[in-house]
């Protein structure tokens, strides 16, 4: 039975083309990212709350081995991931105190406002337009510099009261956790691919933030008995500083470099700047650029442009805390999206991924020669057939 061009049985090809696919697959890109960011302060609490229960999770290990009952395990992971953030608040609220101690002092002697005219007096004799000497007199003005302070002010507590929503997701996601370390047994080989790829993201989050609080804690210690010896204020404040800001792939040097930079100019002139400057560059320069990024390499998997991309990326998306989750989110976004899919080996590995490589290829048989081939139609020949003999003869 033949069928006709309108006949419902005839067979459509519904397979999307490539380009239409890389389309759609934007605008649902787009569309989750735009929830996402409207939805900021929602999300960013959360997200911050995963990475430092994944942080945390191996505490557990301990009283698993020791065969107590779960709640043990989930509590350890509770109490040391709350005691982690805790620290990190009274730390960022300390600097942002000191902080606003300092620029209000610096703005009642006049030093800022000495400082901003002796650098307007250096770029108008340098031929620099007045719009230039405007931007420049405004970032050392006393009453902007006053205003950011009060800013800072206002975003410490602003952190303050949603470390509360952290703390919550922090017990409900550490209680989760002891469950879902059973997934395995549960599921078996149905979802061992899934499973594989969870535990090797929670791997590598766990190795970068670990690695950059390392060489985060020295070079915060490095720098902030420097700027001691050299007498800028508060090192305290700037170490602390450097120790954050290390969180913070590729820039983070320069953002915790810029205020104590500043400041030295303030207090000690274009000397203690560059000496300030030197050290920055020395410490970090070494540590950050030379060394880190081999650890770092080693955990995630990421190229450099990629990293640096993600910290701007995920800033626009969901804010200031978008720098420091920058990496974990990336490596989320390309273990839920692209390892999933077995034709996305090229873009895993454009990525820094190294483990993807793909499959062997298996080399093509070769075509037989027709001329080769005995032809089975033609005669035996005699002379190659074997010499048989009859039964009964001699």
């Amino acid at each position: 039975m033949t069928t006709s061009p309108t006949s419902p049985e005839r067979v459509i090809d519904g397979s999307l083309s490539p380009s239409l696919r890389v389309l759609l697959a934007l605008a649902a890109g787009a569309i989750a990212l735009a929830g996402l960011s409207v939805a900021r302060d929602v999300f960013s609490p959360l997200a911050l709350a995963v990475v430092i229960v994944v942080v945390c999770d191996p505490v557990r290990r301990p009283f698993g081995r020791r065969g107590w009952p779960a709640w043990t395990g989930s509590t350890a992971v509770i109490v040391v991931s709350i005691a982690i953030l805790v620290a990190m608040g009274a730390l960022l609220w300390l600097a942002g105190i000191q902080f606003a101690g300092l620029i209000g002092d610096l703005a009642t002697d006049g030093s800022l406002r000495r400082t901003a005219d002796d650098l307007v007096a250096l770029l108008q004799s340098l031929g620099l337009e007045d719009a230039a000497t405007d931007t420049a007199a405004s970032v050392l003005d006393p009453e902007t510099l006053l205003a950011a302070a009060s800013r800072v002010g206002g975003t410490v507590v602003g952190v303050a009261t949603a470390l509360f929503f952290v703390c919550a997701y922090i017990v409900f996601l550490a209680v989760d956790a002891a469950r879902y370390q059973r997934a395995g047994e549960v599921f078996g080989t149905t979802r061992r691919a899934s499973i594989e790829r969870i535990t090797r993201l929670n791997r590598g989050v766990r190795r970068y933030f670990v690695v950059n609080a390392i060489f985060g804690a020295i070079v915060a210690v490095i720098d902030g008995l420097a700027l001691w010896w050299m007498g800028v204020p508060a090192p305290l404040v700037w170490a602390i500083l450097a120790f954050v800001t290390n969180f913070v792939p590729n820039i983070g040097f320069v953002l915790g470099l810029i205020p104590p930079a500043v400041l030295a100019l303030v207090v000690g002139g274009w000397p203690l700047l560059l000496a300030v400057v030197a050290v920055y560059c020395v410490v970090n320069v070494v540590l950050q650029v030379l060394v880190q990024p081999k650890f770092v390499s080693d955990a995630v998997d990421l190229s450099l442009t990629l990293s640096f991309f993600s910290v701007v990326f995920w800033t626009f998306v969901i804010g200031p805390l978008g720098a420091i989750l920058a990496v974990p989110l990336t490596l989320v976004v390309r273990t839920l999206v692209l390892e999933v899919d077995p034709g996305s080996t090229w873009l895993r590995w454009l990525s820094g991924d190294r483990t993807a490589t793909p499959p062997p290829t298996v080399p093509a048989r070769p075509e037989p020669d027709p001329a080769a081939e005995p032809d089975p139609a033609a005669e035996p020949d005699p002379a190659a057939e074997p010499d048989r003999k009859s039964p009964g003869g001699a």
